[in-house]
């Protein structure tokens, strides 16, 4: 089976592509058959060179033979004038892809339980600091004027 597809160049951190045609079979980087376009995400989307350079006419000879394109190329081929029409390109439902994994879940369940029980404890030391600023408050009443009679005491001497 043939495909139409990204084969990556250009120096590390500084990608390049050429779409290719190619055996299904063959490596990312390995044979091809055909060189029919080019794509430099390092350009800027709207800029005065366009990011994807496209053969349209040994695309669409390609097509007619039988060759599949990828995901993003794909997409390159339906933005075209001409292509658009034959190559419908849809973007994928997976409401799964954007849910963190089964150690994240875990982590994130632990952060809320000791969240939980932090602040179960803050309400407890809240209340008991209530009580006992309540107890504290009626007992005072009853030594206050002896303290008060201390200090009497010690400023007349």
């Amino acid at each position: 089976m043939l495909k139409i597809r990204l084969a990556r160049g250009g120096s590390k951190k500084r990608p390049y592509y050429h779409i290719v045609i190619a055996d299904a079979r063959s490596p990312r980087d390995g044979k091809f058959l055909e060189k029919v376009g080019s794509y430099n995400p390092m350009l800027p989307k709207d800029g005065e060179t366009p990011r994807v350079s496209l053969k349209v006419e040994r695309i669409n000879e390609w097509l007619v033979k039988g060759a599949q394109p990828t995901d993003r190329v794909a997409r390159f081929l339906s933005q075209d004038e001409v292509l658009g029409e034959k190559v419908k390109w849809v973007q994928g439902n997976n409401p799964k892809k954007g849910t963190p994994g089964k150690k994240a879940q875990e982590r994130v369940a632990e952060r809320a339980q000791r969240e939980a029980d932090r602040l179960e404890a803050e309400a407890a030391a809240k209340a008991e600091a209530e009580a006992a600023a309540a107890a504290a408050a009626a007992a005072p009443a009853e030594e206050a004027p002896a303290a008060e009679g201390a200090a009497e005491e010690t400023t007349e001497a």
